[in-house]
């Protein structure tokens, strides 16, 4: 493979060390986690980084537990990781379901979870889903620590809240008892990217939050979608209700993938039988996790 760009190369040992080099740069910089995106976006000179720093060395950022009902993933935790996890197995399953659906095997092993979300295309897996738990992004740089609401974090195609002299230290979600349902369109089983996808969470008082991917410029909430059916049981008029408010929530487009118009007939059918499972899921029934509903 040749990169046909030069670039200095740094891999520093603390996070101190990181946000300096990020900080001392005169150019631009990219931070390498994972590297599934940035390495393909300079092997094929969508990037042109002065400077590269590699965060893998930093101790303190492959962290996956669960304390008081809040879960940490750190920055370098692997989609892999989430799926071999028990902590993950036994709090947040939507996390593992979702991370299965990711490219192959190879590419899992890799890539992070941090990382995805910090590449912001429009088809991250990981945006959805931590839409649906309110996850909250931890960065650190020149002027200290900060944290920022997912919500906030992607502000537009292929870009984020984070500051260039930023650092991704982890990310966090408090986790009530709760159901969820994570279902995403491809064109086949396997490698691929989303043409469509939709996260669900539900807890026991069937407040509900919902996510699309891969349906408009960045993941989106579907906040008029959980108001209007907050509270109710998902019964048929419910969730026709909620499928009939879902192409004011999305703005698909047409590309080689899927049309417009296709992806938002599957958007409506994967809310629907998203909702049903993640009910079902949430009193202990239904299909298991990482079972495919479309």
């Amino acid at each position: 493979m040749v990169i046909p760009h030069d670039f200095e190369y740094v891999r520093p040992n603390t996070l101190e060390e990181a946000t300096r080099a990020l900080a001392d740069c005169s150019g631009s910089a990219q931070v390498l986690a994972g590297g599934t995106d940035l390495v393909a976006w300079l092997r094929d000179d969508a990037v042109h980084p002065d400077l590269v720093v590699d965060i893998k060395a930093i101790d303190g950022l492959r962290d996956l537990a669960v304390a008081d009902r809040t879960m940490t993933v750190g920055s370098l935790v692997t989609f892999t990781d989430l799926m071999e996890s028990s902590v993950v197995a036994e709090h947040a399953p939507l996390l593992s379901e979702a991370a299965e659906t990711v490219a192959s095997p190879g590419i899992r092993n890799r890539a992070t979870v941090v990382g995805n979300i910090c590449s912001a295309v429009p088809s991250c897996d990981a945006g959805p889903v931590l839409l649906a738990y309110d996850a909250h992004v931890h960065l650190v740089g020149p002027e200290g620590f900060r944290s920022v609401p997912i919500e906030a974090w992607f502000v537009g195609l292929r870009q984020t809240a984070r500051r260039e002299d930023e650092i991704v230290t982890h990310l966090t979600m408090e986790l009530p008892t709760h159901g969820g349902c994570y279902v995403k369109l491809m064109r086949y089983g396997g490698e691929d990217l989303a043409q469509a996808a939709v996260a669900i969470v539900v807890d026991d008082a069937h407040d509900y939050r919902i996510a699309f991917g891969a349906v408009a410029p960045t993941p989106v909430r579907a906040h008029a979608v959980e108001d209007a059916i907050r509270g109710r049981a998902p019964t048929e008029d419910v969730i026709a209700e909620a499928v009939a408010m879902v192409r004011s929530e999305i703005s698909p487009i047409n590309d080689l993938r899927a049309t417009a118009e296709y992806r938002a007939h599957m958007c409506e059918v994967m809310l629907a039988r998203g909702l049903v499972a993640a009910d079902q899921r949430r009193n202990g029934d239904g299909p298991e996790y990482r079972t495919r509903l479309i």
